[in-house]
């Protein structure tokens, strides 16, 4: 007998979620694809439109309407302009989860979320990739290349913690974010927090959510809920992983907020020098870190800071979209490159690991995330 076939998610919830919409059109102006294309399928009044009438039954699925919503880069800046309080991104995640039952996901999409989810198949992957990358054609580099490894596990901690705080760790960050670990490590041991990486977690599940498998997304939720057991403080490093933990886990700190409410036990030595900062998507409308980080960047002695706002508000990097559709995800993010270059700024930071590797695969220059950055200019006695 043939294999029975899931059950289509029932369209009930999604159409109350749809039904919040007022159709005002104030999220227009706030939206990155729309702002792009100028079309109102482009936009979250046109895409609510949309997956409430797939979900109904009033249009058929088509595949242009299928690509409109493959397009929406998720980065919910219209929830933070929306009156009637519409839950965007809930509604994004059930429309494609409807999407995905009838059209199974791109192979490159099958692939990311296969790699994403095993974490010790995806280090050997970018081991490989690492040793590989100076050899590989330009198109066959859609990253860039991984850090090597330290020699030694670099482990600073404070001579007398006063408390101690675990960090996710995710996917991919695993290989691209051991200096920023390190930096964070010794930030922390300057205001007295001991720092923990519990073994057996993993992915945060946003990847796989926010292309409709929440399934898959919830698997690795519990798997991220026994690794943190019994710890009460969890950092997350990058912000588009934050919401995805906090909710596994009944709550997370973002490492920037963490630490500027410890700001005033951080010195810094002088940096006279510029840079630009870009603020994620996620960092502005869900983690919600920027002023934490603008006081942060303020304490450095004579640090000229440019915030990039050129273009339409996101990179376009959108998790696994500037691997799926680079080049939508390129043009994007060329005006902040443009303005960066422009800027006279030595350095790009950014808080989000898609982001930073999306911005680095487009200038010869460096890109960190600011704790970096911040551990750099740390002065020589908390540095030590």
């Amino acid at each position: 007998m043939p294999a029975a076939r899931p059950p289509t998610p029932d369209p009930l919830p999604l159409v109350a979620l749809a039904d919040r919409c007022v159709q005002c059109g104030l999220c227009l102006p706030a939206c990155p694809t729309y702002g792009r294309d100028r079309l109102e399928a482009e936009s979250p009044r046109g895409r609510i439109a949309l997956a409430r009438a797939l979900a109904l039954g009033t249009v058929p699925a088509t595949v242009v309407a299928d690509t409109h919503l493959d397009h929406c880069l998720g980065c919910r800046s219209c929830e933070a302009v929306c009156p009637a309080g519409v839950e965007y991104g809930s509604l994004l995640v059930a429309a494609r989860s409807r999407q995905r039952e009838r059209r199974p996901p791109p192979w490159r999409q099958r692939l990311i979320e296969a790699l994403t989810a095993r974490p010790r198949l995806l280090g050997a992957a970018l081991s490989l990739y690492r040793l590989a990358h100076p050899a590989l054609p330009a198109a066959w580099r859609p990253l860039p290349r991984p850090p090597a490894p330290p020699r030694t596990a670099a482990s600073p901690s404070a001579p007398t913690p006063q408390a101690r705080a675990a960090v996710f760790v995710g996917c991919v960050a695993g290989a691209y974010e051991r200096p920023l670990r390190t930096a964070l490590a010794r930030l922390a041991a300057a205001v007295g927090i001991a720092l923990d990486a519990p073994a057996g977690q993993g992915c945060c599940g946003a990847l796989h959510a926010h292309a409709g498998d929440p399934a898959g997304a919830e698997a690795l939720a519990d798997a991220n809920r026994r690794a943190f057991s019994g710890h009460r403080t969890v950092l997350t490093l990058a912000s588009g992983c934050h919401e995805s933990l906090a909710r596994s886990l009944g709550g997370a700190r973002d490492a920037i907020d963490f630490l500027a409410e410890h700001g005033e036990r951080l010195r810094f030595r002088p940096a006279a020098q510029r840079v630009a900062l870009h603020l994620p998507c996620s960092q502005r409308n869900l983690s919600r870190s920027a002023p934490a980080l603008r006081r942060l960047l303020a304490r450095v002695p004579h640090l000229q800071v440019v915030e990039l706002d050129a273009g339409y508000g996101c990179c376009g990097a959108s998790g696994s979209q500037m691997l799926t559709d680079p080049a939508r995800a390129a043009d994007f993010r060329a005006p902040l490159l443009e303005q960066f270059a422009r800027s006279g700024a030595t350095v790009l930071l950014s808080a989000n690991i898609g982001c930073r590797l999306h911005l680095a695969g487009g200038t010869g220059l460096p890109v960190l995330h600011p704790l970096e950055f911040l551990a750099q200019c740390l002065d020589a006695e908390q540095a030590a």
